[in-house]
């Protein structure tokens, strides 16, 4: 029997409960008023999502040892999905645990049955002592969208190898936080509270050289640094830094009469949330750009063309999530494989004074967490012109991402108060007005609009974002 014990134990320690189930099965059936033997296969069985099946091993050793380390977390969790949320209060509440990621889910589950139950300044107390645990884990808000198109800048493909951009300016965001629309759901409204309006500041920069030129060939290193600063001491966790280098390469040609370029781009940020370590990401990009031939339209005139073909791999890594040392919470990372593939075209007129472009992308994100698995698709249309008056250019961009989940959710539940598949569509939209001041230096009013619909409510929210630019180029 002591064998069987220590072997199930070898395979929980390496993240196989799996294997686990058949050494403890047997040994419960020999031993079936050991409460050890009885509690190991419960959480061999959790482990293994197999919650049927815990639940009455977990319940029994309950009822003798509700103290017992872990426990009251594993059993509150249990009757939570049961929705039998005055027993899940009673287990939680009297959970220890010496593993903070334990106590910190202990605390949010039980924040999440006080709200149902209608206490919520508890609640309340609850989710921000969570909080303050761990502010950088995902439990603590709303993933971070940065804006990655800051400016709107067109390729430079002069001589110069060295180019440079710096950027500041100011903002008023006025849902820092991400905070949930309005709704009927107790979680949602529970983090509508959270302070979300700040001003802040913005600061960017920019470098890119030419280390290598030849022919056909041209291969580019890249730095580039983000940085945003609520002014809000009550949003101030939300201030985004971030880091990013990559490598490029090119190779231009012709095909017949028609121009190509045809390239790739490995790329590394490092984000930080409140000067905490947040997310990592490896980006590999394939682009291929042609450039067909040109048309003319009845009373349009002449139309050029140009298309990009576009690959990317991208592997995030979220830092502090529970599932990446623990497979019991592994629905819940968010650490990630991304791979799209997408196609842009430009309708060039009047030698680019306007253009107008039109994409469409597909992508699928293979979560290590079944709750943030999908496959999305997204549309693209947006147009850019030179106006006649002050040198003024005026750009806007609206994109539409269609999410579809392939998993239930394991926490958060639907409108009709299910734990369903999630289904968002977001729309963002991207208008600027820029003018240059003099050699280099521009000045840009810019506004972005963030409106993400989704049947789980605690991911339906609106964003909206003023900002004044000031950029330098060289």
């Amino acid at each position: 029997m002591r064998a069987l014990y220590y072997l199930a134990l070898c395979h929980l320690a390496r993240g196989q409960a799996e294997l686990a189930i058949a050494p403890l099965t047997a040994l419960h059936t020999l031993r079936p008023s050991d409460p050890e033997a009885t509690y190991q296969l419960g959480v061999a069985h959790f482990a293994t999502k197999h919650y049927d099946k815990a639940a009455p091993l977990l319940e029994d050793v309950f009822r003798l040892e509700p103290d017992r380390e872990n426990l009251g977390f594993y059993v509150g969790f249990l009757r939570y999905r049961q929705k039998n949320y005055n027993g899940a209060e009673a287990a939680l509440s009297v959970s220890r645990s010496a593993d903070q990621d334990i106590r910190q889910l202990t605390m949010f589950y039980r924040g999440l049955v006080l709200g149902i139950l209608g206490l919520s300044d508890q609640a309340q107390a609850e989710l921000a002592s969570a909080q303050r645990m761990q502010p950088t884990s995902p439990i603590t808000g709303a993933s971070v969208r940065i804006q990655e198109a800051l400016t709107a800048t067109t390729r430079v493909t002069d001589p110069q190898r060295l180019r440079m951009q710096l950027a500041v300016g100011g903002y008023y965001d006025d849902n820092v936080a991400v905070n949930p629309r309005k709704s009927s759901d107790q979680v949602a409204e529970l983090l509508r509270s959270r302070n979300t309006q700040s001003p802040g500041f913005v600061t960017s920069s920019r470098g890119d050289y030419a280390w290598y030129r030849k022919g056909p060939i041209e291969s580019t290193v890249t730095y580039s640094y983000y940085q945003t600063v609520n002014t809000d001491s009550g949003a101030g966790s939300f201030n985004i830094q971030d880091h990013l280098g990559g490598l490029s390469g090119v190779y231009r040609g012709t095909v017949g009469t028609m121009p190509y370029e045809i390239g790739g781009q490995y790329s590394y940020d490092y984000m930080l949330l409140g000067l905490k370590g947040f997310l990592s990401r490896h980006t590999v990009t394939l682009p291929a750009t042609f450039v067909p031939p040109a048309i003319t339209l009845p009373a349009l005139g002449r139309m050029d063309n140009l298309t990009t073909l576009l690959y990317r791999f991208q592997r995030k890594s979220f830092f502090t999530e529970p599932g990446n040392s623990d497979i019991r919470f592994a629905p819940e990372s968010r650490d990630a494989f991304n791979n799209m593939i997408g196609v842009l075209h430009a309708f060039r007129f009047r030698q680019d004074t306007i253009i107008v472009r039109v994409g469409y992308q597909h992508d699928t994100e293979a979560a290590s967490g079944s709750s943030f698995a999908y496959s999305g698709n997204r549309a693209q249309l947006g147009g850019q012109t030179t106006l006649p008056w002050y040198d003024l250019s005026f750009r806007v961009d609206y994109e539409v991402h269609w999410r579809a989940y392939n998993h239930a959710q394991v926490i958060f539940l639907d409108d009709a108060g299910q734990l369903s598949r999630r289904r968002d569509t977001e729309q963002d939209i991207f208008v600027q007005i820029a003018r240059p001041l003099f050699r280099s230096v521009t000045v840009a009013l810019q506004y972005q609009g963030v409106l993400n619909g989704s049947n789980i409510p605690v991911y339906a929210y609106d964003k909206n974002v003023f900002t004044t630019l000031l950029t330098w180029t060289y």
